[in-house]
C-alpha cells in the first residue's frame, strides 16, 4: 500500500511587512496628519489613507496632498519619513492571526523573514517593538540593495542569506509588486487579501499561487502553496 506523505509547512517563508504582517496604517496616518498640521490642514481619515499604505511613502503623500504638484511633493518624502519615524510603533498592531501563524511556522521548524520596501533603518526599528529580534531570520529593506520589489533581487538575496533555495521559500504579500517579485524569483506566492488595496486592484489578476483571506487560514499546512 502506498504511503501518503503528510502535508508540511514550507521550509522557509518570507513576508512583506506593512499590510501583510503589520497593520501600520495608524502610524502612517499619524505621520501624514503631522505634515498636514504644519500646513494648517485638518487630519486625514484613516479609511482614506489605508488603501495607499502598501504603495509606499510617495503614494501616501500624493493621497494626502493631491492638490500639490508631483514635482513639489517628491521633495516632501524625507519629511514624511521623519514624521513616520516619530510615530513608528505607537499605534500599529499585528493583523489578527499573525502571531499564531508565526508561532505555528516556528514550531514546525520553518524559517521566516521579512522583505519590505520600507527603508531598512525604519524596518529595523519595528522589529524590537514586536519582539522579533531573535525570531526574524532575515530583513531586507527597500534600500538594502540596488533594487527593490517588484524586482526579484531582494527575495533572492533573502533566500541566499537564510540558506534556502528560492523554490523552497514562499513569499507572502498584499500588493501586486510582491507577487510579481516572487514569480520572477521562482518563489511560490501567497496573496494576502487582508492587506491594503485600492478599489481598482484585482488580486486575482496578479497570478499568485494561492489567495488567502485571513492569517489564521495559514495555520493549516495544506493552505500553503506547494514548494519543491
Amino acid at each position: 500500500m502506498a504511503v501518503v506523505e503528510a502535508v508540511k509547512f514550507p521550509k522557509a517563508v518570507l513576508f512583506d511587512l506593512d499590510g501583510t504582517l503589520l497593520d501600520s496604517a495608524p502610524d502612517m496616518v499619524a505621520a501624514i496628519d503631522a505634515m498636514r498640521a504644519r500646513r494648517n490642514q485638518p487630519p486625514m481619515a484613516l479609511t482614506e489613507l489605508r488603501p495607499h499604505v502598501s504603495k509606499g511613502g510617495r503614494a501616501m503623500v500624493a493621497a494626502a496632498f493631491p492638490e500639490v504638484p508631483e514635482d513639489e511633493r517628491q521633495h516632501w518624502l524625507p519629511e514624511f519619513l521623519d514624521s513616520y519615524e516619530q510615530a513608528l510603533g505607537r499605534h500599529s498592531v499585528l493583523f489578527d492571526g499573525v502571531d499564531a501563524m508565526l508561532a505555528a511556522l516556528e514550531q514546525s521548524g520553518c524559517i521566516w523573514g521579512i522583505v519590505t520596501n520600507k527603508p531598512e533603518y525604519l524596518a529595523r526599528q519595528v522589529i524590537p517593538v514586536l519582539g522579533w529580534e531573535t525570531r526574524c531570520a532575515v530583513l531586507i529593506g527597500g534600500d538594502t540593495l540596488s533594487e527593490r520589489k517588484p524586482h526579484p533581487l531582494p527575495l533572492l538575496v533573502a533566500a541566499e542569506r537564510i540558506g534556502v533555495a528560492p523554490e523552497d521559500c514562499v513569499y507572502v504579500g498584499d500588493d501586486e509588486r510582491d507577487i510579481v517579485a516572487a514569480r520572477a524569483a521562482g518563489m511560490p506566492s501567497v496573496v494576502a487579501l487582508w492587506g491594503y488595496r485600492l478599489d481598482g486592484d484585482d488580486p486575482s489578476a496578479w497570478q499568485g499561487d494561492v489567495m488567502i483571506e485571513t492569517p489564521s487560514e495559514l495555520l493549516r499546512p495544506d493552505a500553503w502553496p506547494v514548494t519543491r
